[in-house]
């Protein structure tokens, strides 16, 4: 059910966050995460690297995500865990690696049986007041209660925020295609409120809280107003591969942060809030259909790759944060990933006690204070496994190994990049002949971190051990399935 505002948006007033806020970091501060769907990395209109204008589109529109970035820090090596949907929501909430807990969209992974967000900040200070909004994704066994969220609107997957026919919209009969719903497209508007009144309510009963915004935009299929299509059409030809449409989607969603960021300000309560953003995963590749412009650039330009793939396009996102003693404007290039989230909360809300040995993240709030720091983990590196693509990759510092396997879980062949020094270029530079033991050193830690989470070397599991749910993420069950 949409909720209602209980505050006029006319109203809503802008108060520029790098001056209202203080320096002194709060003890009990609120936390707020958006997270997108299916966003790339360069699909905002401020650049997420300052050196490098290509990581912007000139065509978007994003005032309010820019809006983050300049109140705060840009994380130019903001990654998420996968390069699909539920595995990244499945390990933002549990702060683990998606090769622990699950590279699909099932897996025998049951998140209310192990730490997730909300019972992390419990356990930090047990008056902190979650809700989850909007998609919680496909497969994800567990329910947001079980999670132990306060409110949520429930196990929700991509047919509850873009399935047309479930939302009644009308379809327009020309190419690309695209829908169109003046009221609520992609239920942008409807969780935003939701957010809204759940933060009034936080206030209202003087209790810390923390709200996850995970809206459907801008996954297909394409809903959007016919104003805002109307908007674009009249802009010209998109300079990347995705339809008018799809940019007035966007734009829609990004009316919803912009609406969210402003009720901070009317709520009195910026100065002791922080604000996370980030994405699911990159663009996707396909369905975002040219305009009539074909010699426009690729849509995660000028990242390779895309949804799917460990590719930079795949993986790397916007990532940005604002919030009590951040720099306003700052920028950090130390790689960060999805599931530090949950570690960053629990140092945020105050907690102390150890988190268990399973949490594969670290807390990336010294980066607040010094951009160039370190991110203490488990595992000093970000671990990126999908078995069922046979490709496996991992980043630490400047250096990402890409692993592609054959039918017979063996290296079949693995390419090494200085993403620090080759930017712009992506992973069109492999450099693995001049520093192979660089690339030796990287496969090593891979190799065992892959080894700790499935028990033992995947090629030694037997088929009757295949029908086990402990096994559905190695190599060997989707090479015998």
């Amino acid at each position: 059910m949409k909720n209602t505002i209980l505050f006029p948006l006319s109203a809503l007033l802008f108060v520029s966050c790098s001056n209202s806020r203080k320096e002194k970091e709060p003890e009990q501060p609120n936390i707020l995460f958006i997270l997108t769907d299916d966003q790339g990395w360069s699909q905002v209109s401020s650049p997420m690297h300052p050196k490098i204008p290509e990581s912007a589109s000139q065509y978007l529109s994003t005032p309010n995500i820019d809006r983050l970035g300049d109140a705060g820090m840009r994380f130019t090596s903001g990654y998420a865990p996968a390069p699909i949907s539920t595995p990244t929501r499945r390990c933002i909430l549990t702060g683990t690696s998606a090769a622990r807990s699950g590279t699909e969209f099932t897996s025998y992974f049951v998140p209310a049986e192990h730490m997730t967000i909300p019972n992390a900040l419990k356990q930090a200070n047990p008056n902190y007041f979650c809700a989850h909004f909007g998609k919680w994704g496909e497969g994800m066994i567990s329910s947001p209660e079980d999670c132990g969220y306060d409110a949520s609107d429930g196990e929700t997957d991509n047919r509850t925020g873009g399935s047309p026919s479930s939302l009644g919209v009308v379809r327009r009969q020309q190419s690309p295609p695209y829908f169109i719903d003046n009221e609520d497209p992609k239920r942008t508007f409807s969780v935003t409120d939701s957010a809204v009144a759940f933060m009034q309510r936080a206030v209202g009963e003087n209790r810390p809280f923390y709200v996850q915004v995970s809206y459907y935009a801008v996954h297909l299929s394409i809903i959007c107003r016919e104003e805002t299509l109307r908007k674009y059409q009249q802009k010209g030809d998109p300079d990347r591969r995705y339809s008018q449409a799809w940019t007035a989607m966007l734009d829609e969603l990004d009316k919803g942060v912009g609406s969210l960021l402003d009720a901070l300000d009317v709520l009195g309560i910026s100065d002791n809030t922080y604000v996370f953003f980030m994405s699911d995963n990159g663009s996707q590749k396909k369905p975002i259909i040219p305009g009539k412009n074909e010699k426009a650039l690729p849509v995660n330009y000028p990242l390779s790759g895309s949804k799917q793939t460990l590719f930079e396009g795949g993986i790397r996102v916007p990532f940005l944060v604002r919030g009590p003693g951040i720099k306003p404007r700052s920028c950090s290039h130390v790689p960060v990933v999805g599931y530090d989230l949950l570690p960053t909360f629990y140092d945020l809300a105050g907690g102390t006690k150890a988190l268990p040995g399973e949490v594969d993240g670290g807390s990336i709030r010294p980066l607040f204070k010094d951009p160039d720091g370190e991110v203490e983990r488990q595992c000093n590196a970000l671990i990126f496994h999908r078995p069922g693509r046979l490709s496996s990759a991992i980043r630490q510092g400047p250096y990402k190994l890409f692993i592609k396997w054959n039918k017979d879980a063996e290296i079949e062949s693995r390419n090494l990049y200085n993403l620090d020094a080759e930017v712009i270029e992506s992973e069109r530079t492999d450099i693995i002949g001049s520093m192979t033991d660089q690339a030796d050193q990287l496969q090593n830690t891979l190799l065992n971190y892959l080894r700790s989470v499935n028990a033992r070397d995947p090629k030694s599991i037997t088929d009757e051990e295949l029908t086990l749910p402990k096994y559905k993420d190695t190599f060997i069950y989707y090479l015998k399935k």
